[in-house]
């Protein structure tokens, strides 16, 4: 079995492996949050998406959150470097997992490891200002919020442009 990369007591963050393919269809196909906040998820989610996902995440460092017990899949945090020492930070979790903490606890994770890994100098988030429960995570991990991005997207589930919360976190600010 390979090594977890990243954990705390309850938590594993590793690499996403094939096998994880029906278990992110089974967290994301039909989810209506993910649906709602996360417009790049196709929906309805098969497995021909969860391969692409596992296979495709050329420039981001993806995390399968699982449960340090049973080692189920909790959700997923992944980590891109941007440009000139700024990374930015994406998570979603599974409907039965939220509101658990594990979200900020992967959060706090993957901050830490970004920010020590001696080449990011910021870590940055955004969610949509009506995800309040992403925005929550964001708070609860120590990011501080920097403002609104107007109009910084266009959704094509909602059919109109939205504007996103820009949090971010630096060496010095990490708990």
């Amino acid at each position: 079995m390979t090594e977890p990369l990243l954990s705390d007591q309850s938590l594993i963050l590793r690499a996403w492996r094939e096998a994880d393919a029906t278990e992110i269809v089974e967290c994301i196909d039909g989810d209506i949050e993910i649906t709602k906040w996360l417009d790049q998820v196709p929906q309805p989610y098969t497995l021909e998406d969860a391969r692409a996902y596992i296979g495709g995440l050329l420039g981001e460092q993806a995390f399968a959150i699982t449960d340090a017990g049973s080692g189920g899949v909790l959700g997923s945090i992944g980590f891109g470097a941007l440009n000139d020492g700024v990374g930015e930070i994406g998570y979603w979790i599974r409907a039965e997992a939220r509101g658990s903490g594990v979200a900020t606890r992967a959060l706090v994770i993957v901050s830490r490891w970004a920010l020590r890994r001696g080449d990011v100098a910021r870590v940055q988030l955004r969610a949509e200002v009506g995800n309040v429960p992403s925005r929550r995570v964001a708070e609860k991990a120590g990011f501080q919020l920097e403002g609104v991005l107007r109009s910084a997207h266009w959704s094509p589930r909602l059919e109109r442009r939205v504007d996103w919360a820009m949090y971010s976190l630096l060496p010095g600010e990490i708990a």
